[in-house]
């Protein structure tokens, strides 16, 4: 298994040596692996998916106490209930009381709120994960993505997410879109023997390919693991340790003061002075800002769900809101990933015909079920839906493809004349049919 081990180190160029010394390296076949070899190959690469931290929850519970603040909120807890006995009178159990459950409420809400978004990311990331078809022990069969290792070998085909970094065999070139990846816009051509990425999208056509890296050693496992290693403190919790570290710095300054000025000089009683420190110490440091802010972030993170976002850290809302400038390639991510028409761009170059007829005939070259997004877009900006079948009679519909870029409906009027309404690619060639007693109506327009 040394070679499997110089693999697994990264120390073999998988990605760019000849497809046939890639099957030398990975100590494989184009039959792939048998069921035994793979379970042997997971005890040396692991499972096929990313890493998950493992975090107590009582730690995690705990953490939301750990900070300026809450120090200072515990150092006068502490004071109330073991420094402030005697002269005849019991510990304050009332302050004490009351600072001990702005703590727990405090750390309640926080904990309840990112456990709870944590949960649904998790959920999120386990719906995303592919099944895939595998070749194992000489027959294909449909797998989870999470057990393949190097060497096995996979069948890729439109609507596959890949799942695991591979390169392709013998075939005919893929489309596969990694927008998601590189950002790329479009999808990208894909020739026997090149590499495609873990996560990445099959647009168009159907290959075999064998696996080269899986999990974390992915192009998709390494920036996830470069995001997860980051440990940059955000900026709500500089401005929390800020506050936190002057209130510490004054109380403390403001006891030493207090001390010289009870104890030596006025020559107070032991639990009288412990009760005005107590009072310092209390009235110096915001206890209600933690459980305001948490309240505030928690209506916050709750509005953004009820809009599909996912908010792992309640913070983030306020590093989100402090942007400035926010750099992107995409924009998918930023919209409501909604399709609109707007009528205020539409020209029309026919003599005769209005922006209505036009937006009209788009709606009849789509479907008025089973709809795509750009269908679906196309019939809901009629006023009704219904006017996109209106009066006609559906002959033949023609469903997009990738080749023709179109989609085209041809149906009889009222009149009982024959017409096909078309809309796609506009550089595409539509091969316009002669329709008895009608026209062709291409790109949404009548001749």
């Amino acid at each position: 298994m040394g070679g499997l081990e110089e693999i697994r180190n990264e120390a073999v160029d998988l990605e760019n040596i000849p497809i046939e010394e890639v099957f030398e390296q990975l100590k494989c076949t184009r039959q792939g692996l048998t069921s035994d070899e793979g379970a042997q190959r997971v005890e040396i690469f692991g499972l096929n998916k990313l890493e998950e931290k493992k975090e107590s929850k009582v730690l995690k519970f705990l953490g939301f106490m750990w900070n300026p603040l809450s120090w200072v909120m515990e150092m006068a807890a502490i004071m109330a209930i073991a420094l402030a006995n005697g002269g005849g009178k019991p510990p304050d159990w009332q302050d004490f009381v009351g600072i001990i459950v702005l703590l727990v409420i405090n750390s309640t809400i926080s904990f309840i709120e990112e456990n709870n978004a944590g949960n649904a990311a998790a959920a999120l990331m386990a719906n995303l994960a592919p099944k895939t078809k595998v070749l194992r022990d000489g027959r294909w069969g449909e797998q989870e993505a999470s057990i393949l290792v190097p060497g096995d070998i996979v069948s890729i085909k439109l609507g596959d997410i890949v799942p695991a970094d591979a390169r392709l065999l013998e075939g005919d070139p893929l489309k596969i879109d990694q927008s998601g990846l590189t950002g790329e816009s479009l999808p990208v051509t894909k020739n026997p023997g090149d590499e495609v990425f873990s996560g990445s999208t099959c647009k168009q056509g159907e290959i075999e390919a064998v696996v080269i890296a899986t999990g974390v050693h992915t192009f998709f496992g390494k920036a996830a693991h470069l995001v997860d290693s980051t440990n940059q403190v955000g900026h709500f919790q500089q401005v929390l340790t800020a506050i936190g570290n002057f209130c510490i710095v004054s109380i403390a300054v403001g006891i030493v003061i207090e001390i010289i000025v009870m104890f030596p000089i006025q020559r107070r009683k032991y639990r009288a002075g412990i009760e005005n420190l107590l009072v310092l110490l209390i009235g110096g440091i915001p206890i209600a800002m933690p459980t305001v802010l948490s309240v505030t972030m928690a209506i916050g993170s709750h509005k953004l769900s009820q809009q599909g976002a996912i908010t792992k850290r309640m913070t983030a809302i306020e590093e989100l809101a402090g942007m400035d400038v926010l750099c992107s390639d995409k924009t998918g991510t930023l919209t409501l990933n909604k399709l609109s028409v707007d009528k205020n761009l539409v020209e029309v170059f026919a003599k005769g015909v209005d922006k209505e007829h036009v937006l009209l005939l788009a709606a009849r070259a789509s479907r008025v079920e089973n709809q795509d997004a750009i269908d679906a877009c196309m019939v809901g900006m009629l006023a009704d839906p219904k006017e996109a079948r209106a009066g006609i009679r559906e002959v033949h519909f023609l469903p997009f493809n990738p080749t023709d870029k179109r989609t085209a409906l041809t149906y009889i009027d009222a009149e009982g004349n024959w017409h096909r309404a078309s809309k796609g690619a506009p550089e595409q060639d539509y091969y316009p049919l002669q329709l008895q007693g009608g026209c062709e109506e291409k790109g949404a327009l009548c001749d």
